[in-house]
């Protein structure tokens, strides 16, 4: 049997990054090789054009490309400069949102990443918070400890449940992991289906959110490391079998979803 053959130019080239973008490359080498931390001035003949080899206006587009990826600052007037930043892991988790924009991720993707970490997480945290951690963490429970007067602060109350997983992400010493975590959590909070799902009546919702966290803040509390990883497992695959089987229903007509949520 003959293979069938690729035709020379089938494959498409790789494109050439452009100067600007290779400047930003060879100065965030530079740096990061030197060992500069956030606080730290860039030596001014890093950023020279003749230093970058590029032209004055590739040299600043350079410089553009690494401030708005939050990986230096640069400030106007006496003891000003180009200085070394470190990036907020809340615009880090922004920009990769952007990329999911218009195509956004299936639930079920997002899910089958939190089953796997989110009981990980709950467990490498059990027994190592620091009170403003925990107190952090309860805070979020008591925005929906009361029954909502509305729709609007029963909406709320669903994002509160969300900002407890982004509270226990930000506390876990895997930075890792956490961010992670942060990323589906971000993810989930922008999609429309979802929004869509949180804004749909539910009030048995709440308590089931509820009782997991307060046992789960128990289990943190106390250290108990594998309690608090079984009790996210439940707490993910519940949530999963609820947001999917409303995504369902929702492709069949908003009315069919609120009727449904009326329901449980």
């Amino acid at each position: 049997m003959v293979r069938d053959q690729v035709a020379p130019n089938s494959v498409k080239p790789t494109r050439k990054r452009k100067r600007p973008d290779q400047a930003a490359d060879r100065l965030r080498e530079r740096i990061v090789e030197s060992g500069l931390q956030p606080g730290a001035r860039v030596p001014a003949e890093w950023v020279d054009p003749s230093e970058l080899g590029v032209s004055r206006g590739s040299s600043r587009e350079a410089l553009k490309i690494l401030e708005y990826q939050g990986l230096i600052t640069s400030r106007t007037g006496p003891g000003g400069g180009t200085f070394v930043s470190s990036v907020r892991m809340e615009d880090a988790i922004k920009m990769l949102d952007n990329l999911f924009l218009f195509e956004a991720p299936r639930i079920a993707d997002i899910y089958m990443i939190r089953k796997m970490m989110e009981p990980e997480l709950a467990a490498s945290v059990a027994g190592k918070l620091d009170a403003k951690a925990l107190d952090a963490l309860q805070e979020t429970i008591r925005l929906y400890e009361d029954e909502p007067t509305n729709a609007e602060q029963e909406y709320s109350q669903r994002l509160a449940e969300l900002d407890f997983h982004s509270e226990l992400a930000k506390a876990s010493e895997n930075r890792v992991l956490g961010f992670i975590c942060n990323f589906m959590v971000s993810l989930l909070r922008d999609m429309t289906v979802c929004r869509d799902i949180y804004r749909a009546s539910n009030p048995d919702l709440r308590e089931s959110g509820l009782n997991y966290q307060i046992r789960l803040m128990r289990a943190i509390r106390a250290g108990r490391a594998d309690d608090a990883r079984s009790i996210m497992r439940e707490h993910m695959m519940e949530a999963e079998a609820y947001m999917l089987e409303m995504a369902s229903i929702r492709q069949r007509g908003p009315q069919e979803l609120n009727a449904k949520s009326t329901e449980m």
